[in-house]
């Protein structure tokens, strides 16, 4: 059994990480650090996990992690990561971090956005956590960046679009919606109940969310060039989910068939790739609990725009499913272990 820690196991990614990893037939989870809840069972803070995960959360140190693990997930936030993986890494461990320390391959571009980094070294080597892009370059890592949850759903919406020189790369415009979880389980008032429920907002607005360089970092390698979009973020009074719709100026005589094929093409063989027929269209309750990305397209024949839309679960298939998706292909396993359980409905 592969032995496995969980570094930041309180939040919501570490609960959701342990809930992916009880079911998963070649791991146990032998580590799960907490300061807040040092000495308490994981099943205390999260009350779902009884009987299923018997692990304490203790404030471990990197060097009882190490001893204690063959295997870590990092899921603790941005600076922390980059403290924290260093010694990991010099300790031989293979890590996935789900903070964004490690995705962007431009130094300065992260401390435009984020702060200074501490470990610049590690960023050359660490493999950019997207399977369904770069499954060769996760079989052989070490140390694997988890992408943002945002940044999956558009990527992967986009990318065949990309790579067959379908749409204009400067008219995209990415409009998303996430449930409120994907702000962290800290205590904020801007995702309180009352502060939420029955109301919808965007924000981040004019180009301000810390993803959009992930996401044009994604799509300029996909393109082969520059790529630079317009996003904005929207808040839905929901615990999970991410929708995203999609806008691009077509290029060429296509229509939605040849569109379709190419999204066939592309994803037929990805396990947890959904294309959705002519007149369907994703919805964030037919992915909610599961690793799937569901995506449809339009063709609006008025403007000679394609709306893409995709839907996931933003802390499964926008986080820890992804996680394990790539413990899975960094240990050996089949990709879709511990993974492979259908969405909740309703």
């Amino acid at each position: 059994m592969l032995r496995v820690a969980i570094i930041g196991s309180s939040g919501y990614t570490g609960g959701e990480l342990a809930r992916l990893l009880c079911n998963h037939p070649e791991v146990s989870i032998t580590a799960a650090t907490s300061r807040q809840y040092d000495g308490k069972p994981l099943s205390e803070v999260y009350p779902h996990l009884r009987k299923r995960v018997d692990i304490i959360c203790r404030n471990h140190s990197v060097e009882e992690i190490a001893a204690l693990s063959d295997f870590v997930f990092c899921a603790v936030p941005h600076k922390t990561a980059m403290d924290i993986v260093p010694q990991l890494i010099e300790a031989g461990k293979k890590v996935v971090d789900l903070s964004a320390d490690f995705r962007l391959q431009d130094i300065s571009v992260y401390e435009k956005w984020y702060q200074k980094h501490n470990a610049p070294e590690l960023v050359g080597m660490a493999a950019y956590g997207l399977p369904e892009l770069y499954r060769e370059k996760i079989r052989n890592a070490r140390l694997v960046a988890n992408p943002g949850c945002y940044v999956t759903a558009i990527t992967l919406a986009l990318a065949p679009l990309l790579q067959n020189g379908c749409i204009d790369i400067s008219s995209i415009i990415a409009d998303a919606k996430s449930g409120t979880s994907g702000a962290g389980r800290g205590a904020a008032v801007a995702t309180l109940f009352c502060e939420v429920t029955d109301g919808f907002r965007a924000y981040k607005v004019g180009g301000n969310h810390r993803h959009i360089p992930e996401i044009e970092q994604n799509l300029s390698l996909v393109a082969g060039k520059p790529v630079t979009i317009s996003f904005t973020p929207h808040l839905l009074p929901v615990s999970r989910g991410i929708l995203s719709t999609i806008y691009a100026d077509l290029i060429g005589d296509v229509d939605e068939a040849k569109l379709h094929r190419l999204y066939h093409e592309m994803y037929d063989d990805e396990f947890f790739m959904r294309i959705l027929d002519h007149e369907q269209q994703p919805a964030t309750q037919y992915v909610r609990g599961s690793n799937y990305c569901d995506i449809g397209l339009k063709i609006d024949s008025r403007t000679r725009r394609v709306v893409v839309t995709s839907a996931i679960d933003n802390i499964v298939k926008g986080a820890s499913g992804q996680a394990v998706q790539n413990m899975n292909l960094m240990c050996g396993f089949a990709e879709e272990t511990g993974l492979a359980q259908a969405p909740l409905f309703p």
